[in-house]
């Protein structure tokens, strides 16, 4: 789990570019992906114009969320849901989670047309991954068991480098993804000499 931290004007700016749009009630980085970039950011329970808004820990990262549909459509929810009614310590750890979840969301304000809705289908069933895994990697292993589970099917979308850059604001390829890391190479080897 990253340590979260306010959204400094790069973070915004870097958010905006991954979702292709403003960053609704986003109010600080919740989890950075091992790139460096915010991948979660936790927003107001209420937006600016008076809107409910009960996503607290929204997925920004769009090489996760690509994946993360892949695994929607090839039916891991239905499983899931299915295994919340056989499994009875798998449905109390995730009542658990939906319980930090309205916890997380409470301590940014409340709203009482939202008051025991959480997100992702929580506490009974599942509905969004992208919801589970913001969560679960904004609190860290253990909190939201099917958070974790969705993040251990999905492969290292860092590991071709970031998702966007921001000079100018596109997403970024494996061609420039490679090119970011010679031109930090040859930076780091020009700071040694």
């Amino acid at each position: 789990m990253s340590e979260p931290g306010p959204l400094s004007e790069l973070d915004h700016s870097v958010v905006e570019c991954q979702l292709g749009r403003p960053a609704r009630g986003a109010v600080s980085v919740a989890h950075r992906c091992p790139c460096g970039l915010p991948d979660v950011v936790r927003t107001m329970p209420r937006l600016a114009d008076g809107t409910p808004f009960p996503t607290t820990f929204y997925l920004t990262c769009p090489k996760v969320s690509a994946a993360l549909s892949r695994l929607e459509s090839a039916g891991l929810m239905a499983e899931m849901t299915q295994r919340l009614g056989d499994d009875s310590e798998l449905a109390q750890r995730y009542a658990a989670a939906h319980v930090d979840y309205l916890t997380q969301r409470n301590q940014l304000g409340e709203v009482a047309e939202i008051d025991q809705v959480s997100a992702g289908g929580m506490p009974t069933r599942v509905k969004c991954l992208h919801a589970l895994v913001a969560h679960a990697l904004a609190r860290g292993p253990g909190v939201n068991p099917l958070g974790d589970e969705a993040l251990g099917c999905l492969p290292t979308w860092w590991a071709a480098g970031p998702c966007v850059t921001t000079r100018p604001c596109v997403a970024t390829t494996e061609t420039e993804a490679e090119a970011h890391s010679e031109e930090e190479s040859t930076h780091a080897a020009d700071s040694r000499n």
